[in-house]
């Protein structure tokens, strides 16, 4: 799949936040439950599950059911946006 580099100009701060959360997450878990993601991304479930459905339409996460809970993980395309996030904003 190639990367598309233009999904940057619709998100904002907290979607940012969001795939920052996930990638904490995934240092310690596999799939990243939404409630840990709420949790370090400091925002309310609703806005949360709102931020999730939209990043998993741009495909820049991945969910999963099969541990027992919702859990989610960052795709490659994913990664990619925070590098490229990173980069900007660093100058």
């Amino acid at each position: 799949m190639k990367l598309d580099p233009t999904v940057m100009r619709t998100m904002n701060r907290q979607d940012f936040k969001v795939l920052e959360a996930v990638e904490t997450g995934m240092r310690n878990h596999e799939l990243v439950p939404s409630p840990l993601i709420s949790s370090i991304a400091s925002l309310r479930h609703g806005g949360t599950h709102k931020i999730l459905s939209s990043l998993l339409r741009d495909k820049l996460l991945s969910h999963d059911r099969s541990c027992g809970y919702d859990g989610y993980r960052l795709t490659n395309s994913g990664y990619d946006i925070l590098a490229l996030h990173t980069l900007k904003t660093r100058g």
